[in-house]
């Protein structure tokens, strides 16, 4: 929702994977990759979208931090987010290859709409399309299949964050904005109650 002649950045809020999480995949995922003659999503960019917002002026990222920060709260008895990839399929339209779970997560889709609802209250126009947690392997796929079987992959999430996504020659570069803990601190929850 970007302002007529203002600075901008394309954000969306990410269950966002570390490092290791992500490489687990991108190696389940490998032999798919190659076969769909697609181009690879860098292991560095692998996530799982909640809510895409597009274009936001720059004046208004830290009304949407602020906003994330208290629908994390909201949100927090959701967490821990636990997400098995097990199957693998090609999206036609976009060209894709996707991980999918292998079922569909309530808590990561209670996450995502108490996004879209939040940030849709404060004026934004999140992306309203159904939720389905997936990670996006490979672009441009060349090939739809068959494909291997996915050896399941599980990730594990107490936090989500505002990703920065830029456009560059190779592919989108994504960077974390700010990270939001759904896992509330339980020794500062006992001292409130003493």
């Amino acid at each position: 929702m970007g302002e007529r002649g203002a600075a901008t950045r394309r954000v969306f809020f990410a269950l966002w994977p570390d490092e290791p999480q992500r490489e687990e995949l991108e190696r389940a995922a490998a032999k798919a990759i190659r076969r769909s003659g697609g181009r690879p999503v860098p292991a560095s960019n692998l996530h799982v979208t909640l809510a895409f917002l597009g274009s936001v002026a720059l004046t208004r990222i830290p009304e949407l931090q602020r906003t994330a920060h208290e629908a994390a709260a909201s949100l927090a008895a959701h967490a821990p987010i636990s997400l098995t990839f097990a199957r693998l399929v090609h999206w036609k339209e976009p060209q894709i290859l996707c991980a999918l779970t292998a079922s569909q997560s309530l808590a990561a889709t209670a996450v995502a709409v108490g996004l879209q609802d939040a940030t849709a209250a404060i004026g934004f126009s999140p992306d309203r399309k159904p939720f389905q947690a997936h990670v996006t392997l490979a672009r441009k796929v060349l090939r739809p299949g068959p494909w291997p079987p996915l050896r399941p992959v599980t990730w594990q999430f107490d936090a989500y964050a505002l990703i920065d996504s830029r456009t560059a020659p190779s592919g989108p570069i994504y960077s974390v904005i700010d990270s939001y803990p759904l896992v509330t601190d339980k020794v500062s929850d006992d001292k409130l109650r003493d």
